[in-house]
């Protein structure tokens, strides 16, 4: 039975998505990369979420609350605000350059050789971290949450070879040959579906702790696990309270704003009005997200305690625990769905990214649309072929997918972010000083986290156990001996931004950028997008003053 539901749910997902877009000419540029432009709010918005939620956020970020608790919703509410920054700064200069990747732009206000370098920055992390990676958290969730390896007699990594490679190849299927209409309407689906099966979660495990109830389950836990519910990390949290004034808003907007993968379904939008509408309607679900990815490890936390041999089993082990058999095949299917969003949104960016931005521009000037859409699928094929053959040699990464992945990603995110900021907020600073923020910035910061962040941590621990510290004291050793990631991509983005600013001052551009306007879809803003912009930030802000300290007594 569960296995019916779980293909049935599965079928009509790709039966509509089939449907469609049968009638999308994707032979095109448009057509295919940006689903003809033609993307409304409520398609934007569910596909914004579900490339955003996949296993490394679900599996991830439960079990760092499982740890840590409410504190990591930072990843979470802050992301609203993001969204509020890009519907009203960045999506309006997008769509006025009709825009088909950011690095289109980085193209008009640096050079091509900017553009190309901003699109290898950004195809590396995406075959080298984040394919690999949700690959890899999709195959573990599977195999530990429906245990795999005993229902088809093999080996737990046999398991893992499996689920990578059943979920690459379907995902590339609707990634490559589907387009992005398809990507964002499967994503669409699979949104309602993931919300409906996600919240699911902690109200049967509110009901399971409170013996029927969910009030008394919720009072339970409350009165329990109080300092679960302190928003204000301290030095040792992975995300301090601190870091949300620096590094935090930057990842933030970076992600929201500029990356690829996300903001393309935001330029598929059929106007501005309905891009900001988009936006902010996502940001609205967002603030929902600890509901989903939050408060389900701080249940867990409650029902099994320290007898999980890793946090990051938290969110399987309590889905096992408490969600009837009679709704495993649903929530299979949707969780199905989200693995399948954000690997095929990040496939189907990369073949965005190399049809139009390299293979366009370096390889065959005078190719037809139809040529660059072909050149980008078989480039897609061979990048999903990689990323499956790499994500299993994962199993022996450290634990805590989750903050690696956004660890790791400060090589390229801060130092792109940087020089787009830049480029819109300035008219003189020269294509020199972009290539050389980007190279600083990439060198840099992996200097500083994979060579002197490990260099004075092991330093400071040596030092700190010959003196005797044990337990919970050598946390605060190790993250005290060197600042947290998300202060050093604070400083290096001030740093480059101030090196370009003084570029552009001794060696400024002939002449003053301006930006030109396409006039391919119509950018008459949202009458309210100011308004609802700042309720997003009130609500958010909110949040965290209830969950303080202060307010929780």
């Amino acid at each position: 039975m569960q296995l019916i539901t779980f293909l049935g749910f599965t079928g009509l997902v790709a039966v509509i998505a089939y449907l469609s877009t049968k009638n999308t000419d994707e032979t095109s540029s448009d057509g295919y990369f940006l689903g003809g432009r033609s993307l409304t709010a409520g398609v934007i918005a569910g596909s914004l979420l579900l490339t955003n939620l996949s296993t490394e956020q679900i599996v991830g970020l439960n079990g760092q609350a499982f740890t840590e608790g409410i504190l990591v919703m930072a990843w979470e509410s802050l992301a609203a605000i993001a969204m509020v920054v890009t519907a009203v700064f960045l999506l309006p200069r997008y769509l006025k350059g009709g825009l088909t990747t950011v690095p289109q732009f980085l193209g008009r206000r640096y050079d091509t050789f900017t553009k190309t370098l901003t699109s290898g920055l950004f195809l590396s992390g995406y075959v080298v971290v984040l394919l690999p990676i949700v690959l890899y958290s999709g195959a573990v969730a599977f195999s530990a949450m429906f245990n795999l390896p005993e229902v088809m007699g093999i080996s737990r990594v046999q398991s893992i070879w499996v689920g990578v490679w059943g979920i690459g190849i379907i995902g590339s299927i609707y990634a490559v040959f589907g387009g992005l209409k398809a990507v964002a309407v499967s994503d669409t689906i699979n949104a309602i579906g993931l919300l409906i099966g996600g919240i699911m979660i902690p109200i049967f495990g509110l009901s399971y702790v409170g013996d029927g109830s969910i009030v008394a389950g919720f009072s339970e836990i409350m009165a329990s696990n109080l300092e679960k519910f302190n928003s204000i990390g301290d030095s040792a949290a992975s995300v301090p309270f601190a870091t949300i004034f620096t590094g935090m808003m930057l990842v933030q907007v970076f992600y929201w704003g500029t990356n690829q993968a996300i903001i393309q379904r935001a330029l598929a939008a059929k106007d501005l009005k309905e891009g900001q509408k988009g936006l902010i309607l996502a940001s609205f679900i967002k603030i929902l997200g600890p509901l989903i990815l939050v408060i389900p490890g701080i249940i867990a936390f409650h029902i099994f305690g320290d007898t999980l041999a890793k946090a990051d089993e938290a969110y399987p082990r309590l889905v096992a625990q408490v969600l009837p058999a009679s709704l495993v095949g649903f929530f299979a299917a949707v969780l199905f769905g989200a693995i399948l969003s954000s690997f095929n949104s990040a496939l189907n960016s990369s073949v965005t990214l190399f049809g139009i931005d390299i293979y366009k521009e370096h390889f065959n000037k005078e190719a037809s649309e139809k040529q660059v859409v072909k050149a980008g699928k078989i480039f897609g094929v061979i990048l999903a072929i990689a990323a499956m053959f790499i994500a299993p040699l994962i199993d022996n990464a450290p634990a805590g997918l989750f903050g690696y992945l956004q660890e790791v990603n400060g090589c390229y995110s801060i130092p792109i972010l940087t020089i787009i900021v830049v480029g819109y907020l300035t008219k003189k600073v020269p294509a020199v000083a972009a290539k050389i923020a980007l190279g600083s910035g990439v060198i840099l910061y992996s200097i500083s986290q994979f060579i002197l962040k490990p260099h004075f941590v092991t330093k400071a621990l040596a030092k700190a156990e010959a003196a005797g510290i044990t337990g919970d004291e050598l946390r605060y050793v190790e993250t005290g001996a060197y600042p947290h990631f998300l202060h050093v991509m604070a400083i290096l983005f001030l740093m480059n931004v101030v090196i370009m600013l003084v570029i552009g001052q001794v060696k400024p551009r002939q002449t003053d950028f301006e930006a030109k306007y396409t006039r391919q879809v119509d950018i008459t803003p949202w009458k309210y997008v100011n308004q609802v912009g700042i309720l997003v930030c009130v609500i958010v802000v909110a949040i965290y003053i209830m969950f303080s300290p202060l307010m929780m007594g």
